[in-house]
Order: structure tokens, then C-alpha cells, then sequence
């Protein structure tokens, strides 16, 4: 539902239908909006990739904020972890189904970003 602003007869305002917390915005945000979250999705989308290609795709983060991000996108379901090698240790992580449905968001995103010229 949308939410509204109404005004009565003494000039008193009154939200109708606000957003309980998390509103499904908040929810997605989220889920997909934290520091490096949205671009590690966008470099899985291929193919299954190694914590170290994937560290080299993403030069300004640290290690240790890619290893917490993959954390968390592994406990919501969005990528799969997979051991490749135990010595030395080497992993791949591929996108789930769930985390494949949102590349048309990030995609989306990446065009809105690029068309418009802000500096951040």
C-alpha cells in the first residue's frame, strides 16, 4: 500500500498507511545494499570465482570487509560456498538461484548510475 498524508479540518497532518520497519524498500536495501554486497553479486554473475580473483576484481576492498560480505550473502542463501582444494585451501563461490534474481536489480542500478553524473 501506498502511503499518504491527510490533513484534517484544524490543519493537524496524519500519515496513513506508513511504512512498518522494514518496508520491502528498506528489506532489499538491505539485503543487497551494504558497503561491496551489490558489486560481489555483479562479479559472480558468470561464473563460479576464487576469494582472490574475486579480491582483485574489487581493488579497494579489504580482505577482511569481502571475507564478512561473503559471510553474510552465504547465510542468506545468495551464494554457495565451495572448496576446490585442501592444501592448500582454495574456494569458489557461485551465485545461488536466489542470488542470481537479483542481477536485473543490480543491472538496472549500474545503467541508472552511469547515466547520471554524480560524485560521490
Amino acid at each position: 500500500m501506498k502511503s499518504s498524508v491527510e490533513t484534517d479540518s484544524k490543519g493537524r497532518k496524519k500519515v496513513l498507511n506508513a511504512c512498518e520497519e522494514p518496508c520491502s524498500i528498506e528489506k532489499g536495501m538491505r539485503i543487497i545494499g551494504g558497503k561491496w554486497t551489490g558489486s560481489i553479486i555483479y562479479h559472480l554473475k558468470d561464473e563460479p570465482v576464487r576469494f582472490n580473483d574475486l579480491a582483485r576484481m574489487l581493488g579497494g576492498a579489504s580482505k577482511k570487509m569481502i571475507d564478512q560480505r561473503l559471510k553474510e550473502l552465504e547465510s542468506r542463501g545468495m551464494i554457495i560456498r565451495k572448496v576446490i582444494n585442501d592444501r592448500p585451501v582454495a574456494v569458489t563461490y557461485e551465485l545461488t538461484e536466489f542470488g542470481r534474481s537479483a542481477l536485473d536489480i543490480l543491472e538496472q542500478l549500474r545503467i541508472w548510475s552511469e547515466g547520471h553524473d554524480i560524485h560521490i
